[in-house]
């Protein structure tokens, strides 16, 4: 019991230090409070600092809900790209969609084409992901009505846009580009830098520690109940073999008592005959 309550502290530690450690290589672009319409881009930089794609479809999702985000839509990806946004990576949207947001047509980026360009790739294709601000995104749009109040009713349409779950599963297709490796260069986006969203977010944490010690409280309470069950088992079998032993206890002392009576009847009658042998012998 002493040795689970020592493994504790460590096991919170262990968890702690491999959250931080996993989301100081997120790199998020635009850099740290500069999103673009709520979208930035969360990268995972590999050895070097190399930048490298490294999400699935629901490794993506979970990366922006550890931010404190949500996984943006191709609709809000295609608002922050008519405010600007444009990258040189793919990365995946609310509805399982790897999209480049490309304002310039470039040959190495999304086949030279403009726009937000699609790619229907597999779910368990590595790719970054779009996550989306929602708390930037407002902040924005604030200040798009206080420089031009003509332009609230599209703004706050498309800054208020909600994320719709999209459960369906996305078919593998060639990708309309003119190489298989999703792979592209980067020579545009700026170096970005440690974002204050890339810090967990205390929420998760929380969740995470009692997760942790729910799992611990659990197992100490199946071995206190694994051991009170053979507790009662022992006493119970002394109490059957105490039981069993006292009818035999009994019988034997009943034997002994009519073995000593047989006994003794036997020394009488011996006395008895010899006392009648003496008197016939005197006549």
């Amino acid at each position: 019991m002493n040795i689970i309550w020592l493994c504790i502290p460590s096991l919170l530690g262990f968890s702690l230090v491999s959250s931080d450690q996993t989301e100081s290589n997120f790199r998020v672009f635009p850099a740290a409070g500069h999103s673009i319409g709520g979208v930035l881009q969360v990268s995972f930089l590999g050895n070097g600092n190399q930048h490298q794609y490294a999400f699935n479809a629901s490794e993506a999702r979970k990366v922006c809900q550890d931010l404190g985000l949500s996984i943006a839509s191709k609709a809000q990806v295609e608002d922050a790209l008519s405010r600007g946004l444009e990258t040189c990576r793919f990365g995946w949207t609310d509805e399982q969609i790897a999209v480049i947001p490309r304002i310039h047509a470039l040959v190495n980026c999304g086949q030279n084409k403009t726009g937000v360009v699609p790619w229907r790739a597999s779910v368990t294709t590595l790719f970054d992901v779009f996550c989306f601000n929602e708390t930037d995104a407002l902040i924005q749009l604030k200040d798009a009505v206080t420089d031009n109040p003509l332009s609230t009713s599209d703004h706050t349409h498309s800054a208020n846009s909600t994320l719709t779950a999209s459960s369906t599963s996305s078919s593998s297709t060639h990708p309309p580009f003119s190489t298989t490796n999703p792979e592209t260069i980067n020579n545009e986006v700026e170096p970005a830098r440690f974002s204050s969203h890339a810090q967990s977010s205390p929420a998760a944490k929380v969740v995470l520690i009692t997760c942790i010690c729910g799992i611990l409280l659990a197992t100490i309470a199946v071995l206190a109940y694994l051991k009170l069950g053979r507790h009662c088992y022992l006493h119970s079998e002394q109490k059957m073999q105490q039981q069993h032993n006292c009818p035999q206890t009994e019988e034997w002392i009943s034997v002994k008592t009519i073995t000593e009576t047989k006994e003794k009847e036997v020394q009488e009658d011996q006395r008895i005959d010899v006392g009648n042998l003496t008197i016939s012998g005197a006549e």
